[in-house]
């Protein structure tokens, strides 16, 4: 039997992509999914993505290959040749490195071409279709990318010129409504998909200003500064040290569990209230700051009074201590 030809499909789980590979699917091509993702997905929707992502999967009847690029995007992120969008976000960049990633991935496992879910015109800074052309010739893709749900509003591929995959069965798509993609979905019997969009942490502008002072005070960050960064209050207390006060029970939680050997924690106890994080810290006054700006959130904007305060770190060392609150003036000044 002549072998099928293979396509390797990039997969968010989400109806666009669903119905890209279901389009693929029908004229007998063997599919293979993946997954790219990185650190700057928000946790809850990270997990929520994945969980719908598989179950997309799983009703297609295809596995889905899940691979983290967090380490090798960082330098993607540190200068985009192509520049940021709205805050922090460089779409265009992002996609051409996730993009060349899948070109290894076609020729190792000896796939005819790559596929995507997206949609001329439906996101106005990377589906443009300057944009995309951009990112079709700098993937290394050109020729071998295939937009099924744009396909036929787009340059025929190889795959397309060769007869591998019939162009007049592909879409033409445009645009921002979903109506048509809905219509699709029930054509092929898709009844649950997730909505659309969101997730990115690069996109919204406070996590950007975080980011921002991440890359200039500590260059050599690496994913777990990068979690960090989506909790609590951030402070610059120097240009050697961070400090990260947590918001509620599950944000002192969470900075408690992204504390490193060298970090210093700090507890409020009387009265109970926020975990706080500094990382860096340097000779002079950062501590007594850092504890200063933990009584002022442990007792409250504009009240007096102590806070007693639990002092330790991963390396065993513990101490109890007081302070009182700084001024709200040092607050706003530190502050991220």
């Amino acid at each position: 039997m002549e072998e099928k030809a293979r396509a390797i499909g990039l997969f968010s789980g989400g109806l666009d992509s669903i119905i890209a590979a279901s389009l693929v699917m029908e004229q007998g091509i063997e599919v293979e999914l993946v997954n790219f993702t990185t650190v700057f997905f928000d946790r809850a929707f990270k997990e929520s993505v994945m969980a719908s992502a598989q179950k997309a999967a799983d009703g297609i009847g295809k596995p889905l290959t899940v691979i983290d690029l967090s380490a090798e995007f960082f330098s993607v992120l540190k200068d985009p040749a192509y520049g940021y969008g709205s805050a922090m976000n460089p779409c265009i960049d992002c996609r051409i490195f996730m993009l060349k990633k899948a070109k290894g991935y076609m020729a190792e496992r000896g796939a005819s071409f790559v596929f995507t879910g997206e949609v001329l015109g439906q996101r106005p800074f990377s589906q443009r279709r300057d944009a995309m052309r951009i990112i079709e010739r700098e993937s290394g893709l050109k020729g071998f990318l295939l937009r099924p749900l744009s396909a036929r509003l787009m340059s025929p591929t190889v795959a397309e010129e060769k007869g591998i995959i019939d162009r007049s069965k592909l879409l033409s798509m445009s645009g921002r409504s979903r109506k048509p993609q809905m219509a699709l979905a029930k054509r092929f019997g898709i009844e649950e998909y997730p909505a659309s969009g969101g997730g990115c942490v690069l996109t919204e502008k406070e996590f950007a200003v975080k980011l921002r002072d991440l890359m200039k005070h500590e260059p050599d960050f690496d994913a777990g500064d990068i979690e960090l960064l989506k909790h609590g209050r951030h402070f610059r207390i120097s240009p050697a040290s961070k400090l990260v006060v947590g918001r509620d029970a599950q944000e002192n939680y969470r900075i408690a569990s992204l504390a490193r050997k060298d970090d210093v924690m700090f507890h409020a106890r009387d009265p109970l209230g926020p975990v706080c994080l500094l990382r860096g810290s340097d000779p002079g006054s950062t501590f007594e700051e850092a504890m200063s700006i933990l009584a002022r959130y442990a007792l409250g904007k504009g009240n007096e009074g102590t806070a007693s305060i639990r002092c330790f770190s991963c390396r065993g060392e513990e101490r109890f201590l007081s302070a009182r609150p700084c001024k709200e003036s040092f607050v706003e000044d530190k502050r991220i």
